[in-house]
């Protein structure tokens, strides 16, 4: 059994698991065990929501057993309120919450795939989500690129004083976040299988050609200042940059460098 069969074949135990201890409703498949699964690979895990009845909530968070009974876990971290991340002993690792139905309705996810449902359940409407999701795109490059612009500006001064973290965060973070929140603006963009809550997501595949840049972008640590120079290249490429605000960037890179 590949990866992709085991990792789906998990899934439906947890589904029979739940139908076995009953109080719960409906199991979702969300991300690539979800509508996505044409996106699996050997790296993939399994992402999924748990659907109970009203008071059951609690008791499929704070007891681990419906899992332990689908297979045992090695280890397992209480991320957020509703759920953990959880390592089984065969290597597939998990992440899931669990909720009511009332709660989903105010919820931002991605739409998922019905898995397991319990028979007399028919709200099946609840694969897909009700409220909106959000977006990490702009529609303007005016405001993501004059902040990227600082952003290097800002962390060079940093660097120069020896915050040297606080730099590659300002410089090879902020600053290409900026850039990602408008690259559908400067680089036809391949569909494939975008993700409205992490836009650094399958990137190399959506904007291979800015993909190809970026590692003279990101140069890590110790190469801060080139990062800068390079990411102030690009910029000027795609945007009019102010020609002071440039000079200024260079000047502090030089300085830097010596």
């Amino acid at each position: 059994m590949d990866r992709k069969e085991l990792l789906l074949e998990r899934l439906n135990e947890i589904g029979r698991t739940l139908e076995r201890k009953g109080g719960a409703l409906v199991l979702l498949g969300v991300g690539s065990v979800g509508v996505e699964t044409a996106r699996m690979d050997e790296y993939s895990d399994l992402d999924f929501f748990v659907i109970v009845e009203p008071g059951m909530k609690d008791r499929y968070i704070d007891r681990l057993d419906w899992l332990e009974d689908t297979h045992p876990l090695a280890y397992a971290f209480k991320n957020s309120d509703v759920g953990y991340k959880v390592l089984f002993e065969d290597g597939i690792f998990a992440e899931y919450a669990v909720f009511e139905e009332r709660e989903l309705a105010t919820a931002a996810y991605t739409e998922g795939r019905i898995v397991w449902k319990e028979a007399r359940y028919d709200n099946t409407a609840i694969a897909k989500p009700a409220a909106p999701l959000p977006s990490q795109k702009q529609d303007s490059l005016d405001h993501p690129l004059g902040e990227a612009l600082t952003n290097l500006y800002v962390g060079l001064g940093r660097y120069a004083r020896e915050e040297r973290l606080s730099a590659v965060r300002f410089i090879q973070g902020h600053a290409i976040d900026r850039i990602l929140s408008v690259l559908h603006l400067l680089e036809p963009e391949v569909d494939y299988y975008p993700d409205p809550f992490g836009n650094e997501r399958r990137l190399e595949k959506r904007f291979p050609g800015f993909a190809a840049k970026l590692g003279d972008m990101i140069q890590g640590y110790d190469r801060v200042p080139e990062s800068a120079l390079c990411i102030l290249a690009f910029l000027e490429e795609v945007y009019p940059v102010n020609q002071r605000l440039s000079e200024e960037i260079r000047r502090l890179a030089g300085r830097i460098r010596g």
